[in-house]
């Protein structure tokens, strides 16, 4: 069975209220401003475009990295951005949404074409782009992973025993008000484990018949108060758009290539494939334990993500060296000025195992 087939079937295993890819996308709007933040996470991304396409082929002997997404440098308010933002809005409907690096194989590449395809024709790229063994999306975090996690695991942990601490103090010494209509007190506390307080919710009390109750009202808001810290998503992500999960499978509709996300942060890199992901999020059980959806997040345009825990992939480099940053000015319409962060150097140490088996690339042929 063709990559694209399997693909097909496993679209047909998720559920439409989720994604409905029966349907053709809505068109996005044109934005018609932008912000310092904007353009300093425009550059981060394209570091690390320029991260992993480095670290491929200072590695690789028999494949290379090359530059496939847009590149453009245009931004709202620039000359010339309606324009290329209705091309690019074309392009979706068309082909779908290319990934931004595509991988491969040196013996099928032209060295012509150097390691930048981005601005080759349409014609050009129908006949190069089927020949490519991956495509990798690439997005970033500025985040340290490492260091989030220990301190997010040592958050929870304290949680944990705070609210254990509060189930035993209200059991021990206030059960004798939980008597009458206070009674399914008793069974909710009972019921509380280290193994439950993840699914574990009430609406706290707020007595005040006596001191003694006012002091039982405060020990339950304070095990409210650590129980939604443990109910809180707390691990990084990969982070695909529900909607760009619909371009991403128009693409590879398109050209029969296997296709990929990496998530860059400033000390790992992690990977998972397009094809997990849609296995992932087919399963409903897995909601809210390894893959999260969520809506309103600023930076990811306020607009309908997946969260997956970057554990559920493979970890393509185990160290990253961390770039130079600079500002610069940039003047828009008006007079306007933006400063913003830009990004140059670094370096990622891949693991080389990690990322065969995630390509699924031999490692002699690497």
């Amino acid at each position: 069975m063709e990559y694209r087939d399997k693909i097909e079937n496993l679209t047909s295993d998720i559920s439409s209220t989720l994604i409905d890819f029966s349907i053709e996308r809505t068109k996005g709007r044109m934005p018609t401003q932008v912000s310092s933040n904007f353009i300093t996470n425009k550059e981060q991304g394209d570091w690390a475009e320029r991260l992993m396409l480095s670290a491929i082929n200072q590695t690789s002997k028999n494949y290379i990295a090359v530059q496939y997404g847009k590149s453009d440098d245009l931004i709202a308010g620039d000359d010339g951005f309606p324009e290329f933002y209705e091309e690019y809005q074309k392009e979706l409907d068309s082909i779908g949404k290319r990934p931004d690096l595509l991988i491969f194989k040196k013996d099928d590449y032209i060295s012509q074409w150097e390691e930048d395809i981005s601005s080759f024709s349409e014609e050009q790229l129908h006949n190069i782009v089927p020949k490519a063994i991956a495509g990798l999306e690439i997005r970033s975090s500025a985040f340290l992973i490492e260091k989030y996690d220990s301190e997010m695991n040592a958050k929870v942990s304290k949680a944990t025993q705070g609210a254990l601490k509060c189930k035993h103090i209200l059991l021990d010494n206030y059960s004798d008000l939980f008597v009458g209509t206070k009674n399914k007190w008793i069974k909710l506390l009972t019921d509380i484990t280290e193994e439950t307080l993840d699914i574990t919710t009430f609406r706290r009390p707020s007595w005040k018949t006596s001191q003694r109750h006012v002091e039982a009202t405060n020990y339950f808001k304070e095990l409210k108060d650590c129980i939604e810290i443990i109910h809180k998503r707390t691990h990084l992500s990969f982070t695909p758009k529900v909607e760009d999960l619909k371009v991403v499978h128009q693409w590879i509709n398109k050209y029969n290539v296997p296709h990929y996300y990496f998530q860059v942060f400033f000390d790992k890199v992690y990977g998972i494939s397009f094809k997990d992901i849609l296995e992932l999020i087919s399963n409903s059980d897995r909601e809210d334990i390894d893959y999260f959806i969520e809506s309103g997040d600023a930076g990811n345009q306020n607009k309908t993500t997946i969260k997956i825990n970057p554990k559920l992939g493979e970890e393509i480099a185990s160290k990253v060296d961390m770039p130079n940053h600079n500002s610069k000015m940039r003047e828009l319409a008006r007079g306007r000025l933006l400063f913003y962060i830009i990004f140059n150097g670094g370096k990622a140490y891949l693991d080389i195992n990690n990322l065969l088996k995630l390509l699924n690339i031999n490692e002699n042929e690497f």
